[in-house]
């Protein structure tokens, strides 16, 4: 399907004149920046991960922090831009740090809610390293709540997923947020 022909009807009907100068291209542009931002529906982990995942007796924390995130709202398709933060306790298992990244853009890049998307990361990071447990904090801000509705531009969401030793240990847990909390 010629996305750009559903943009062309949006601008339209909104009262544009898509002939303008301004316009002319823009029905084929927004439709290639909608695919780019929702090619998350066609990747998979297993190809993202690409067996970058290996043997290491390392048993201590890693963390990867302020790793940037754009995601759409489900809601509005407005953008909600923020921070992930992951965390890991290996067993037996590490994996290429820049593979954390990939995972938050895989998930990130469909129409997403934010309290979904943290939990698919954890997931995520959890089935590829088989790590005793998983911590992933997102912090965003939602343009639906700053451009529209209640316009809060200052307000920001945080949002959690703690799995196995990360949800039952507290001492794990309070480690890996006093670490992404530090500048």
């Amino acid at each position: 399907m010629d996305n750009s022909k559903v943009y062309a009807e949006l601008l339209t009907n909104l009262g544009e004149d898509i002939q303008r100068d301004g316009l002319l291209k823009t029905p084929t542009r927004a439709a290639k920046a909608m695919e780019f931002l929702t090619k998350g529906y066609d990747e998979k982990l297993e190809d993202i991960v690409n067996n970058a995942v290996f043997d290491s007796e390392n048993d201590q924390m890693v963390i990867v922090k302020d790793i940037e995130m754009y995601s759409l709202c489900e809601h509005h398709l407005l953008p909600f831009v923020g921070k992930a933060h992951i965390a890991y306790l290996p067993k037996g298992k590490v994996i290429g740090l820049s593979k954390l990244a990939r995972i938050t853009d895989m998930y990130a890049r469909r129409l997403q809610i934010q309290e979904n998307l943290t939990k698919q990361i954890a997931e995520a990071v959890q089935e590829v390293t088989g790590a005793r447990g998983v911590g992933v904090v997102l912090e965003a801000q939602h343009f639906c709540m700053m451009m529209r509705g209640v316009q809060k531009q200052n307000s920001s969401t945080i949002s959690s997923m703690m799995l196995g030793t990360f949800r039952e240990d507290q001492r794990t847990r309070e480690e890996f947020l006093n670490l992404i909390s530090k500048s």
